[in-house]
């Protein structure tokens, strides 16, 4: 077993890719890791996976999109462990691509929710419990599709991703009287399934991403994970409201 540090850490869309990696960042620091996801197959394998390493952890399925499940589940955790320590709000995705113009309502709002809502449905629900946590943290991710509005038909992930950006300076104003710090993080390409079709499509297409980054290579989930577990550490006690770009340089182009 993982030595414990006592700290309880709640990871959403975790049963794979940069959620997962976070997940067993965290369980290898010493937090009780509870993952989350849609997938109770994925979820129950990931969780053996870490127990197998020595990692205290368990699975907890539910819609981040789904404000009253979002609530129970939250709320449930919370009152199990007595505080939530890290609330990792991982959870989010593309969700297709549609131009404005022929976008419907029920996209928008799909994709909305996906990255947008379910950042607020988890932070609401877990704030009760980081109270009463140490050192209690709140880990967002945005993208820099909310800085340069996203690619052909990602403009409304673009605009999501720019909603959580605002929402993590808004959070960490709002519950630094409480000593809980909210930052986020950026990834640039990061090689996980999200970019599945285009790797399995187009190859020479998604190998030629690196010569857009500075560093000349791709990002990997561990390069996110142990930047979240900086900020999930002291080490981070006296950063909030920043977002820290995870891109090798990307955002600024070469």
């Amino acid at each position: 077993m993982k030595e414990s540090n006592g700290k309880i850490a709640v990871i959403t869309g975790a049963t794979g890719g940069i959620g997962f990696a976070v997940a067993k960042r965290l369980g290898n620091d010493g937090y009780t890791v509870v993952l989350n996801g849609i997938d109770d197959q994925a979820g129950a394998d990931r969780v053996a996976e870490l127990k197998a390493e020595g990692i205290t952890a368990e699975y907890v399925g539910f819609d981040v999109t789904k404000d009253e499940l979002v609530t129970a589940h939250i709320k449930k955790i919370g009152e199990k462990y007595g505080k939530i320590d890290v609330l990792v709000n991982n959870a989010g995705g593309l969700g297709g691509r549609s131009r404005f113009e022929e976008m419907t309502t029920e996209f928008y709002r799909s994709v909305m929710a996906l990255n947008l809502d379910s950042v607020f449905f988890a932070s609401r629900a877990a704030i009760p419990f980081l109270k009463k946590g140490e050192d209690p943290t709140i880990i967002n991710y945005t993208s820099n599709a909310g800085w340069n509005a996203g690619g052909p038909g990602a403009g409304i992930y673009g605009t999501s991703k720019a909603g959580v950006h605002a929402i993590t300076r808004a959070l960490a104003k709002d519950l630094a009287e409480y000593g809980i710090r909210v930052n986020a993080v950026s990834p640039g390409t990061i090689d996980t399934p999200f970019h599945a079709q285009i790797k399995s499509t187009k190859p020479e297409v998604f190998a030629s991403w690196a010569n857009n980054i500075m560093l000349g290579r791709l990002g990997q989930p561990e390069d996110v994970a142990g930047v979240v577990s900086f900020l999930a550490s002291k080490d981070a006690a006296f950063l909030t409201a920043e977002t820290i770009q995870v891109g090798g340089g990307q955002a600024l182009g070469i």
